[in-house]
Order: C-alpha cells, then structure tokens, then sequence
C-alpha cells in the first residue's frame, strides 16, 4: 500500500501532539506507586489530557472504554483500567495515545510499583533496548523486516522472546495505519519506509514464550493479551518520524 508522506504543516501538528502524549505519559509515571487503581491512573490521563484541549484518543476507539491502557505484569498490552490496585512489586505498562487536530501521538513506557525484582528490572531494561535499537535503524529505503530482525536480534540475545503477533503501526492521520512494524523479521523484506512517514516502534517482550492469549474486551473489538506461560511482559514505544536522511522521535517530552 502507497503511503502519502505527511506534508510540513502536518509534520508540525504531529510534533506537537506526539510531544504532549510524551508529557502526558510522564505525568502519569508519578503516580504510578502501590496503592493506586488503574482505574484512578486512567482518569487523570482524562483530565489532563482535556486540560490541553485535546482528545484521548484510546476512548471510544472501536468501543473501547478508556482512556489509557494499563498492563500489569503478565498483560501484554491493551490492558484496561479497572479496580485493579497495583502492588509493591508490579511492573505496569501505560500506552498513551492523544488526538489533536486529526492528528495521533502514540506512545508508552513501563513503570515499576514500588521495589520491584531484578528479573523485573532486567526485562524491563531489555524491552527499552530493543525498542531502542529498532529506532536506530530507520532511514529512507530501510524495511520493516530491518526493524524487526534489530529488535529480535537483542532480545532473543538477552534470553526473552518478543511477541510477533502485535506490532507497531504506520500514524499519522490514522491511528492506526499501514505498516504493520513486528518485532522480529529478515533483512530486506517487509514494507520499505518512505520520508516523512511516521510510524511506532513497540516491542512487545515477555520473559517466557513468546506466544499469547487473547482476552475478549466487552462491547469493543479491541482484545487485550496475557503471556501464555503467565511469565512477564514489558513494553516500550514511541512515534518516530522517518526523514529525508534517517529519522526524529516525536514522542519526546
């Protein structure tokens, strides 16, 4: 599928959007402490997101119901915010997404609840590697099989497996859009990424198997995923920019 680069006045609206998903989600990091529900980190993403007149654009997304996801430990992604009360120990994944102007910032980060493992802490460093290290790569001309054998290449080094079947995503005007971006691939093959398209890079790590469970969403058909061996599972993701000589994360506060 041909993809229509983003002009420099879009370009501007994604920088600014993707920069306040990037402040919103650090926000939210200050809270994240044992004792807080989902449901409360959820509702002052609502807040503040309105606050900078813009739209959680998570809500109402094909009938899903938050604001936020919230991943907690063995939740590969699309978590959502409930009762559910972290605990010292938790890891947490939060995926940000804003809408301003027609235009999508997508990103997220796992946090750690309180004193957390060093088995924890070690796969939470190797999901921002991996992440990380699929961004260095991009660059006109560069596959998204270039992307996903980077990402796989560290973790299946690091002893972890990525999940393979949810990836990163083409973003822009869309939410979601093509390409697919996996977190695994062969050199050369996949779509090839044009200038001044943006994509997210977000791998998905688990500390077990790579492969996952998929969990109904009432009312919506969006799913949300659990590791199939119950082990953890860690993410990190930006939106980055593909220029005319390599790339620009937009997704920074």
């Amino acid at each position: 599928m041909a993809v229509s680069p983003l002009s420099k006045d879009e370009i501007k609206k994604m920088e600014y959007v993707c920069r306040l998903a990037a402040r919103t989600l650090n926000y939210i990091g200050q809270y994240v402490k044992p004792g807080i529900s989902t449901n409360e980190l959820d509702k002052l993403v609502y807040d503040y997101t309105l606050t900078n007149n813009a739209r959680p654009a998570c809500l109402g997304y094909h009938g899903y119901p938050k604001t936020i996801c919230t991943s907690v430990n063995a939740v590969v992604c699309h978590g959502v915010p409930d009762s559910t009360v972290l605990l010292d120990g938790d890891i947490i994944n939060v995926d940000v997404t804003s809408e301003k102007d027609g235009f999508f910032g997508d990103c997220s980060a796992t946090f750690f609840v309180g004193s957390v493992s060093e088995k924890a802490r070690d796969l939470v460093e190797v999901a921002l590697l991996a992440r990380d290290k699929g961004i260095e790569v991009i660059a006109p001309g560069v596959t998204t099989g270039d992307i996903g054998f980077a990402i796989d290449k560290l973790v299946t080094r690091r002893g972890y497996s990525c999940v393979r079947e949810i990836g990163g995503h083409g973003i822009g005007r869309k939410f979601h859009d093509e390409p697919f971006v996996p977190s695994f691939g062969k050199k050369g093959r996949g779509e090839k990424l044009v200038p001044w398209q943006c994509i997210t890079v977000e791998p998905m790590v688990n500390e077990g198997v790579s492969t996952i469970q998929e969990i109904d969403i009432p009312n919506s058909s969006i799913k949300y995923y659990f590791t199939a061996d119950g082990k953890l599972s860690a993410q990190f993701e930006h939106t980055v920019l593909v220029t005319d000589t390599g790339y620009e994360i937009l997704t920074l506060d």
